[in-house]
């Protein structure tokens, strides 16, 4: 699932999307394509793209129709799916999803917003002062809600939740039983965008930010939505303070972060992870399941299932004992 809050503006035309990214490309293709996806996420009649040699295995399996690619990457993807041959597959891809999607591109305040003493939940929830809520908001039975707060529109908040003061939450799912503490910003967009000389193009974030049950979201947090796809925090996972989690991110169930960690976008964390405060991941990476990782280390490739690691570059917590005696 990525985001059901915002407007889908298609089908167009597959003529509409090559004349949008200005190739030459003959093809005597009819088709309405419906949307934009992932290589996994995408359907007959939808659009993908594929900008690495990292994701070839998606590739070969991708049920998209059309895919943004590069010419030394068309002849990874299936019969099925003809290639978009363009110089830059991420721009490129930028531009198709803000045809799709333009009220993604940006994240301006919720104009839609009023006092909750004024909404159906004044007589449901538990809450402080100067609590504000935002259209399409559902929340469940036995909820607090801290002073200051806003939940802005597109958020379901499960049973037995509480948040904390100065928050605000927008385009997210919470499950039941998390506590999300103080100064949290949960659901704007990431830091995805393209340098530019000029201007720096500014990527639509569609995604959203799924929480689990049973978690909790220490203070001063910032959980960035989804770009392509969502970003997830598994069941019973407990975040401290001052963590960020980019964009796509996936972190699975029973995982415990300390203090400081950033995780950069479209990493994947197994379950069972605990990694020590001041770590840093990098981008589009795979952490196993059972790995722990000490404070400090600086991640920048893979982790495989029950390793522990350590120092930057994070390596093997023996190996980098011996070098470091």
């Amino acid at each position: 699932m990525v985001n059901p809050f915002f407007k889908n503006h298609g089908p167009f035309s597959i003529f509409e999307i090559i004349k949008l990214l200005k190739i030459n490309l003959q093809t005597t293709h009819k088709e309405q394509v419906k949307n934009i996806n992932d290589l996994v996420g995408a359907n007959v009649n939808d659009i993908t793209f594929f900008h690495s040699k990292k994701y070839k295995d998606l590739a070969n399996k991708t049920k998209a129709s059309y895919c943004i690619t590069t010419s030394i990457l068309k002849n990874d993807l299936p019969k099925n799916c003809v290639p978009l041959v363009v110089d830059n597959v991420l721009v490129s891809t930028s531009i198709v999803t803000g045809k799709f999607y333009p009220d993604a591109v940006y994240d301006n305040f919720d104009n839609s917003i009023q006092d909750i003493n004024k909404t159906e939940f004044k007589e449901k929830v538990k809450y402080g002062k100067n609590v504000v809520i935002g259209k399409n908001v559902s929340i469940g039975s036995n909820c607090l809600i801290g002073h200051n707060t806003i939940i802005e529109q597109n958020v379901v908040i499960g049973n037995n939740c509480s948040i904390g003061s100065n928050s605000i939450i927008r385009n997210t799912l919470v499950g039941d039983n998390v506590k999300i503490l103080d100064n949290c910003i949960i659901g704007k967009h990431g830091f995805g965008f393209f340098p530019n000389n000029t201007k720096n193009l500014r990527y639509p974030h569609i995604g959203i930010v799924q929480i689990g049950d049973n978690c909790e979201i220490g203070c001063g947090a910032t959980i960035d939505r989804g770009s392509m796809s969502n970003t997830v925090i598994g069941k019973n996972t407990f975040l401290d303070n001052q963590i960020h989690i980019a964009h796509n991110v996936k972190i699975g169930d029973n995982t415990i972060i300390a203090g400081q960690v950033g995780i950069a976008g479209s990493s994947i964390i197994g379950k069972n992870v605990k990694i020590g405060g001041q770590a840093g991941i990098s981008g589009h990476l795979k952490i196993g399941d059972n790995v722990e990782i000490a404070g400090g280390s600086g991640v920048i490739k893979d982790i495989s299932d029950n390793s522990k690691v350590m120092g930057y570059p994070a390596k093997n917590i023996r190996h980098f004992l011996r070098e470091n005696k």
